[in-house]
């Protein structure tokens, strides 16, 4: 692309130096078949102005490129820079810093000819799940219910049915919702952007809402760009925006609702900031939300429509199903597993692999004993990380009689804290 040379010619008050007129020779040697002329800062000649030149008999302004489209105006007269100035922020995670994607001179040698400077962030946005290794159960009933939802939102085009955008949910504490979601979205081939409830707040107003918008237009392009399935999930939605109590609604809890309503609402119709744009059409990617109480949220948001809801609750035979999974892979038989179960009834999934976790702390200790003891353990640990030689770590036998000791010590503490109510103690006269 060429540069024009653009040469200022700037009126100084009389001074007969040799620096000035120095100076002065030097601009005039510069110019070229066009210049803008200030005597102040702010006014500009009219008969420099570029735009009246064919006008006043002079030379048309040099054109940058016959084949550039930077100064070609649109139907409202403005050309390519101000359409870029006007949607500063690029929502194209595709492209980059790319040689042959725009013009080489704003490349440069310093990033490579070749890169992409968004390469990290959608890395770190979307999800892979290759941590998942092993054999798992999913309950029917839950896969069932995602993978309908997943479809159903892809086929919307083809449906004439109305399809709710956002998928709920809830349950008790504990149950496996994010596990059984994730576990789904491995087996669909699912690769999900995936969200907390600790970044739906944040100390400058209108920030979760755009970022909920950019990370449903990130999802969009894996859809579009990579040709994998997409899903937007948010964990603890209630967390984030429920009502407990004599909390405060913030601005950003009004922001987030009404977003999460606008997509719900125009799934193919997301701005993240910039102008409004006929052909800015994204793709539809089903919107999956996990709680505890939706009873606590927005009823607007979760009404019929906008949000399907699916309550989860797993029966006695998927706890055996799912538990047995876990405790395969150290010997117990399912005969086993149903006697543990049946040991501890009304207990949430994360209670049984707490139970496996809690027969580690034995061995773990005596690997500390080996290791030194508690005096050099932070040398021990970061030696670690250096590939240095360690004493092995030898996992436990898994035994009936130690998974059930840790369940009754666990039990144990769910009810001293149940029972004791150490704000009692502090305060004996509350009740007087």
């Amino acid at each position: 692309m060429a540069i024009a040379n653009i040469s200022l010619r700037f009126k100084f008050p009389p001074q007969q130096s040799s620096s000035s007129s120095t100076f002065n020779s030097t601009l005039t040697s510069l110019r070229k078949p066009f210049s803008i002329a200030c005597s102040k800062p702010s006014s500009i000649s009219a008969a420099d102005d570029g735009s009246k030149g064919a006008n006043d008999g002079g030379a048309k302004p040099r054109k940058l490129s016959e084949q550039s489209s930077w100064e070609v105006k649109d139907s409202e007269g403005k050309d390519y820079l101000y359409r870029l100035g006007a949607e500063s922020d690029n929502v194209n995670i595709a492209v980059g810093a790319r040689a042959g994607m725009i013009d080489d001179v704003f490349i440069g040698d310093f990033l490579g000819k070749d890169s992409d400077i968004v390469f990290d962030y959608r890395q770190k946005a979307t999800r892979s799940f290759e941590h998942l290794q092993g054999d798992y159960y999913i309950a029917p009933t839950f896969m069932d219910k995602v993978a309908v939802h997943i479809v159903k939102n892809y086929l919307a085009s083809s449906l004439n049915i109305k399809i709710p955008l956002i998928l709920g949910i809830w349950g008790g504490k504990g149950q496996g919702k994010t596990f059984q979601t994730e576990l789904i979205f491995k087996t669909m081939g699912v690769e999900p952007v995936i969200m907390s409830a600790g970044e739906l707040e944040s100390d400058r107003a209108g920030e979760p809402g755009k970022l909920i918008r950019d990370r449903y237009r990130t999802a969009s392009q894996v859809i579009q760009n990579q040709g994998k399935m997409s899903v937007l999930m948010i964990n603890d939605i209630d967390a984030g925006l429920g009502r407990f109590g004599e909390t405060q609604m913030t601005v950003n809890n009004q922001i987030v609702v009404g977003t999460l309503m606008n997509l719900a609402d125009n799934p193919t119709r997301v701005s993240v900031g910039q102008d409004w744009r006929e052909a800015d059409i994204v793709n539809r990617v089903p919107l999956i939300v996990t709680g505890n109480d939706f009873s606590r949220l927005y009823a607007p948001l979760i009404r019929e429509g906008r949000m399907e809801k699916f309550y989860w609750q797993p029966t006695r035979e998927d706890i055996v199903n799912i538990v047995s999974r876990m405790y395969e892979k150290d010997g117990i038989s399912r005969k086993d597993v149903v006697s543990i179960v049946d040991k501890f009834p009304n207990q949430a999934l994360d209670f049984y692999g707490a139970l496996r976790s809690r027969t580690y702390d034995r061995s773990i200790l005596k690997w500390v004993d080996d290791a030194g003891g508690i005096e050099t353990l932070g040398k021990t640990l970061l030696r670690c990380k250096k590939t240095e030689e360690v004493p092995q770590f030898i996992p436990p036998e898994q035994t009936v009689e130690a998974l059930l000791e840790s369940g009754y010590s666990l039990i144990k503490e769910q009810k001293l804290i149940n029972e004791t109510k150490l704000s009692k103690e502090y305060m004996k006269n509350i009740d007087d």
